[in-house]
């Protein structure tokens, strides 16, 4: 589970972001603070991975505030002006949402976060390549862009079909469930794999013939 720390003055509207994080699967909220001093305590205390934070609270600026911790961070805020902007992600903002914005928009900034930190899980070099597909992923919303010639709305439906699935599925599985053909299934998989949203690895029967499992990295 990703642990967020929602940093917000306003307590209605933490309430808020936090029912919307909590809705998002493999995240989990674990405190709130309503000041950047409230906020440095809880990041000592707490450990979270991420934290959710607004530019306006009581004692101090949210981005001075960012400056300072090396946590991973999204701001959320009202304020869209390009300096502050700049100022965000220059002081180590990974991404910035402006409010008032939807569930669905927040959601889809958290799963691409999501699979941003499980490509840059640490133990282990990166090639170049991979670095570049994590720094896309973090802006790519909540399913990755369908491969030319391929269809957006059928790489939506197999990638929310793999990320609600109970455990690890195979092209087969996926296909039956929509309802189209297990060469497509596996296409799109295949592109989920390469994007590094899904995990696959290989399931021998008793025939000897492996067969590729797919699971969604939450």
């Amino acid at each position: 589970m990703i642990r967020v720390l929602v940093v917000e003055d306003d307590f209605r509207v933490a309430q808020v972001h936090s029912a919307f994080t909590e809705r998002v699967p493999g995240f989990v909220v674990v405190g709130s603070a309503r000041t950047a001093a409230e906020a440095s305590a809880l990041i000592d205390d707490l450990r979270p991975d991420l934290v959710l934070l607004d530019t306006y609270l009581p004692d101090r600026s949210g981005v001075d505030l960012l400056a300072e911790i090396s946590v991973d961070t999204i701001m959320l805020t009202a304020v869209s002006e390009a300096a502050s902007v700049r100022a965000a992600f220059a002081a180590g903002a990974l991404n910035y949402l402006v409010k008032p914005f939807t569930a669905e928009q927040l959601a889809e900034r958290l799963m691409a976060y999501s699979r941003y930190h499980n490509q840059l899980s640490p133990g282990r070099a990166l090639t170049q390549e991979e670095i570049d597909r994590a720094v896309r992923t973090l802006h790519d919303g909540d399913h990755p862009h369908a491969p030319k010639g391929q269809s957006p709305v059928t790489a939506k439906l197999v990638a929310d079909a793999l990320r609600t699935a109970d455990g690890a599925c195979s092209a087969a599985e996926i296909a039956a469930g929509l309802g189209i053909a297990r060469a497509t299934a596996q296409r799109y998989l295949a592109a989920l794999a390469q994007e590094g949203a899904a995990t696959m690895s290989l399931r021998y029967g008793l025939t000897g013939r492996p067969e590729h499992q797919y699971e969604w990295r939450a």
